[in-house]
C-alpha cells in the first residue's frame, strides 16, 4: 500500500497465474466459489476476525447457495486462516478447516506459498464438489478468480 510490501515479493506472476488455474479447475466441477487474499500482516486483529472482514468486503457471503471460501494469509504475521460460509461449513466440521490448514503448513513453513494455497484449493474444490455440484449452464462463477493481494 505505502511501499512497505511489495506484493511481488511472496509471488511470481507465474505463481499468481498457478493459483488461478487452480481456483477455475477447483470450481469447474462444483457451484462452489473459492477466493484468496494475501496482505501484509492482520492489521492488529486476530487472523480468523481479519479473514472474516475480508469475507464481507469480497460480498463472499453473497453467493448464491452460501458456499464461498476464502484463503487468508497474513504473510508478515506469518498467520493464516481459512474460512467457509454457511452453506458448505453447514457440511463440514472444524476439522475439515484444521485438515486443510494442517496441510498447507508444511508449504507455507518451506516458504512455498503458491504451492500450499493451491494444494488447499483443490482440496476444498473436491470437498465442494461432493455437496454443491456443478449446475451446467446455469452455473455462473459469481467470484472473481485472481488472487487479492492487499
Amino acid at each position: 500500500m505505502f511501499g512497505f510490501f511489495k506484493k511481488k515479493q511472496y509471488f511470481s506472476k507465474a505463481e499468481l497465474l498457478m493459483i488461478k488455474n487452480a481456483i477455475e479447475a477447483a470450481e469447474l466441477n462444483t457451484s462452489g466459489e473459492i477466493r484468496v487474499l494475501v496482505e501484509k500482516n492482520c492489521d492488529g486483529y486476530d487472523v480468523l476476525d481479519r479473514a472474516a472482514q475480508h469475507f464481507e468486503k469480497l460480498k463472499m457471503h453473497k453467493t448464491k447457495a452460501r458456499n464461498g471460501v476464502l484463503i487468508y494469509l497474513a504473510m508478515q504475521d506469518k498467520q493464516f486462516a481459512v474460512a467457509g460460509d454457511v452453506g458448505i461449513h453447514q457440511f463440514v466440521t472444524d476439522f475439515f478447516w484444521e485438515d486443510v490448514k494442517r496441510e498447507m503448513v508444511d508449504f507455507l513453513v518451506e516458504e512455498r506459498y503458491a504451492d500450499g494455497i493451491c494444494t488447499a484449493v483443490q482440496r476444498i474444490g473436491d470437498e465442494l464438489k461432493i455437496h454443491f455440484a456443478h449446475e451446467g449452464d446455469a452455473d455462473k462463477n459469481e467470484l472473481k478468480n485472481d488472487v487479492v493481494l492487499r
